[in-house]
């Protein structure tokens, strides 16, 4: 796929859909360099290229470019000869448009053989106003299927809200009473999630990178959440070349402040005493893994000696806004953070750790944290294909209407499948609930990884070994972004849940 631009359109080929007695007119973005014989062992490559160029005048003599279009062929070049001299092209003149229209002769890519790249130019006049010239471009023709994205992802929603409402409405309600109720002898001889009071806000294991992944987290949820709402409010336009990763870029930079913040107050709320040190590692450890596959990356792009690397100006921009910036914010919003008093338990943690009874298979946290991951990637998978065929397919997502909606979606799954799971652990008289808690709705991105290699073998057609790798090196940033977003998500869901049916007992 290859992609020109023209007063900042980009070349499109034009196609029709037809449906219900209409005929409606839509871009296919770039155009394919060549095309493969039904043997799959020839190949042809489109040497001439057919620009029509709209227009839309605006007063006398003056017009402005509302249109960029183009129609590639594969045609064989011919030369006129003069004693057996090559003289000039016979395909090449002012006919070549209908000539290469009509050829039979495709041009066939031969090693050592001379291909002859040519193009010719239209000027068209059009109706189309300026304001309006980037309407076809973004034009959506599936809307149907997006909306069927959402009703899907809505029963998914219904299901576990009414399981969610199950609990707390029915069954919790029944235990705090009955809880409530129970004289000291008699609840020796019960079970269930009161009995782990006193150990339930334990500090877990590695409480330092719960609370970095915490604040990471908290820092792409800000991200997230902003540039959905300036794109929702037209903000970010395309005709703007690279304007919403800009925006996400800096929107991170500066969210580092509450990633800071949020760390910190995990942080202090496990007893912690080396703020400094969680609030380092915080501005270092995901940025730095991201930055380091980000760059061997690069290094592949540059052996390759392509014009997509990034230089090393803009990588040395990027370095100062992650430790020019976004560090110093992640140490003053760790700094208030920290200094704010800690959140006080609702129950006392013994000083004795309580054994945890053996547990059934289905609770092991393997297959639970599995599971978990399951509904909320079923809540995005439709939309994450059109996503994904923008990004690797050149194709355009505006339609960020339908992506808010998926995304309030996404955090409602997320968190109502961590508060379902997290109750029956619970239940288990197992207390170790805070990293299943992150892992749990954090495990789809395990399946966003699976859906990526599925669409690289059944929708790309990569055979070079060094575009593979790129493939599956942004698709692991990717989902590696996604597990922390999601994970964050979900654990703040849990820890309130948490929070709210321990402080509804009496403790003695």
């Amino acid at each position: 796929m290859k992609v020109m631009i023209l007063d900042n359109l980009p070349v499109a080929e034009p196609r029709q859909r037809h449906g219900n007695g209409n005929t409606l007119k839509f871009y296919d973005r770039g155009f394919a360099v060549g095309l493969k014989f039904q043997d799959g062992k020839r190949y042809f490559i489109h040497n001439h290229l057919s620009f029509d160029v709209l227009y839309h005048p605006i007063g006398e003599g003056s017009a402005r470019i509302v249109g960029f279009e183009v129609k590639p062929f594969s045609v064989k070049h011919k030369y006129d000869r003069w004693e057996d001299q090559k003289t000039k092209l016979s395909t090449c003149n002012a006919n070549t448009k209908t000539y290469v229209s009509r050829s039979q002769d495709p041009q066939e890519l031969l090693e050592d053989q001379e291909v002859i790249f040519t193009y010719d130019v239209s000027f068209q006049k059009s109706d189309i106003k300026w304001a309006s010239r980037w309407d076809t471009y973004l034009l959506m023709t599936d809307d149907q299927i997006h909306w069927f994205s959402i009703i899907n992802s809505l029963m998914i929603v219904l299901f576990l809200s009414g399981m969610v409402a199950m609990i707390m409405m029915r069954t919790l309600h029944r235990d705090i009473s009955k809880y409530n109720q129970l004289d000291e002898e008699d609840l020796q001889e019960e079970t269930g999630w009161k009995l782990v009071h006193g150990d339930v806000f334990r500090p877990p294991s590695n409480a330092g990178l719960l609370c970095v992944y915490v604040g990471t987290g908290v820092q792409f949820i800000g991200m997230t959440v902003i540039t959905m709402i300036f794109a929702l409010f037209g903000f970010l336009s395309p005709a703007n070349r690279g304007g919403l990763m800009t925006a996400m870029l800096l929107l991170w930079v500066f969210m580092g402040l509450f990633a800071g913040y949020a760390s910190s107050r995990l942080y202090k709320a496990f007893k912690g005493t080396d703020w400094k040190s969680n609030s380092m590692r915080t501005a270092l450890i995901f940025p730095g893994s991201i930055f380091v596959i980000f760059f061997i990356l690069n290094a592949l792009i540059w052996g390759q000696k392509s014009s997509g690397a990034i230089p090393f100006g803009t990588m040395f921009v990027l370095m100062f806004l992650w430790f020019g910036i976004s560090l110093p914010l992640v140490f003053v919003g760790s700094y208030f953070g920290y200094k704010k008093p800690a959140v006080d338990d609702p129950v006392r943690t013994n000083k004795i750790p309580r054994q945890i009874p053996e547990q059934a298979w289905y609770m092991s946290p393997v297959f639970s944290i599995l599971i978990g991951g399951i509904l909320p990637f079923g809540a995005v998978f439709i939309e994450l294909f059109f996503i994904l065929t923008s990004i690797w397919l050149n194709q355009f997502y505006y339609i960020f209407g339908f992506l808010f909606i998926v995304f309030l979606i996404l955090v409602v799954t997320c968190a109502e499948i961590t508060i379902v799971l997290c109750y029956f652990q619970l239940c288990s008289e197992d207390y170790h609930w805070w990293w299943r808690a992150y892992l749990t709705s954090g495990s789809s991105a395990i399946y966003l990884f699976l859906y990526a290699t599925f669409y690289f073998f059944t929708k790309l057609d990569i055979t070079k070994v060094v575009s593979g790798v790129l493939y599956f090196g942004y698709m692991i940033i990717i989902s590696y972004s996604f597990f922390v977003l999601t994970g964050t998500i979900g654990f703040y869901a849990c820890y309130w849940f948490v929070r709210v049916i321990y402080a509804s007992v009496k403790i003695d």
